[in-house]
């Protein structure tokens, strides 16, 4: 991009957690660890429920989305930052950093929708059970899938269109350890109201949405559980949705989070730890959220590691 003065942006620093040289081997050894963790964790899911006939009904179809969507959305951040403690190097060029940035934002957006397609499946299973397999048709939740692909790359293009239109100056720190949009806007040379606009239109459509359609599917599920007549019935009915309340909790909580402590500190260094939570943690956790509370998926991953 041309800034004014002229000169062009090819490269930027990303600071990372902390600058403190004797803290770098630690943090290397504890997000190695977690990403490989979080790798093996939703790649067992994944191989779980392809190898598993019983299990190929919407809800694990769309378990298997989001364990796939949550690979590769730890493996946008996390090999980048690992690959420069390694290299003891803070660079990284423009190019790689827009991709980076594109990515992210894609399977973020991703992750949104999936578990909102989620909580939908979950209120047809519970309020429609007679019709449920003529609504979740194989049709129907592949339909929905591409629906929640769509979208996503649509408002990653327009993020990353926006992106584009700015212009940076050279030797440019990112107080973060990866190129986060926000980060990348606030360091523009270049006016970015109209790009802060769009951002925070689009946050707040792209999250408040979805997030209202998941609390309305559970006031529907809530609902229909309070008018079932026995103690066992609701017990069950409401089992199923334990996994998936936990898991929207977390994204949303770690989420909200990061922007939170952002807003409330001001500080950059503290909204990165606080990313954390939010790029790492809640990936990891989630297959060990569905696995520990859900029977079949035990099973599942029994069978298919003794075979």
């Amino acid at each position: 991009m041309e800034p004014g003065n002229g000169t062009q942006t090819s490269e930027f620093l990303l600071l990372g957690l902390s600058q403190a040289l004797e803290l770098q081997p630690l943090i290397f050894g504890l997000f190695l660890s977690m990403y490989l963790i979080t790798v093996l964790g939703n790649l067992l899911i994944i191989l779980a429920v392809s190898s598993d006939s019983h299990l190929h009904t919407p809800m694990y179809f769309f378990l298997s989305n989001l364990s796939l969507v949550d690979i590769c959305f730890t493996s946008t951040t996390i090999p980048k930052m690992l690959w420069n403690i390694q290299t003891k190097s803070q660079v990284i060029t423009y190019e790689g950093c827009i991709t980076q940035m594109w990515f992210y934002i894609l399977f973020t957006v991703l992750d949104d929708f999936i578990l909102t397609v989620m909580a939908y499946d979950r209120f047809v299973a519970i309020c429609r059970p007679l019709h449920y397999t003529i609504i979740m048709n194989p049709q129907l939740c592949g339909l929905l899938m591409l629906v929640c692909w769509i979208i996503s790359l649509l408002n990653t293009l327009l993020e990353s269109l926006m992106v584009l239109g700015l212009s940076f100056c050279p030797n440019l720190e990112i107080p973060h350890f990866f190129c986060e949009l926000n980060q990348m806007v606030q360091l523009a040379c270049s006016d970015a109201f109209l790009s802060n606009m769009i951002m925070y239109f689009l946050a707040g459509l792209l999250g408040g949405g979805p997030l209202a359609g998941i609390l309305y599917s559970y006031s529907k599920i809530i609902s229909s559980i309070c008018g079932i007549p026995s103690a066992q019935g609701k017990y069950k009915a409401f089992s199923t949705c334990v996994s998936h309340l936990s898991v929207v909790s977390l994204f949303y909580g770690t989420g909200l989070g990061v922007y939170l402590s952002s807003a409330a500190t001001h500080s950059a260094h503290s909204s990165a730890t606080a990313s954390v939570m939010y790029t790492m943690v809640t990936p990891m956790l989630n297959p060990f959220i569905y696995s520990l509370r859900n029977k079949d998926i035990k099973r599942a991953l029994k069978r298919f590691l003794y075979r």
